[in-house]
């Protein structure tokens, strides 16, 4: 039975990628990278939060109370 087409035997040819997968590859590398980018950054920021005035809140180690008594 030479010559048959079965297609068990015939190997898998390899075809290149779609340009849109491609372009989608790209857009998914670049939104990973400007999340890691933020997340880098907020990481180092050091945030001074003002009061109404503009002066620098005292921080402290309590937690923020609801204003009920």
């Amino acid at each position: 039975m030479n010559g048959t087409n079965n297609p068990a035997e015939t190997p898998l040819k390899s075809r290149p990628p779609a340009p849109l997968t491609i372009l989608l590859v790209i857009v998914m590398v670049v939104f990973c990278g400007i999340l890691i980018f933020v997340y880098v950054a907020t990481k180092r920021a050091n945030p001074v939060m003002l009061d109404q005035q503009g002066k620098p809140l005292q921080q402290s180690s309590e937690p923020a109370s609801t204003g009920a008594r």
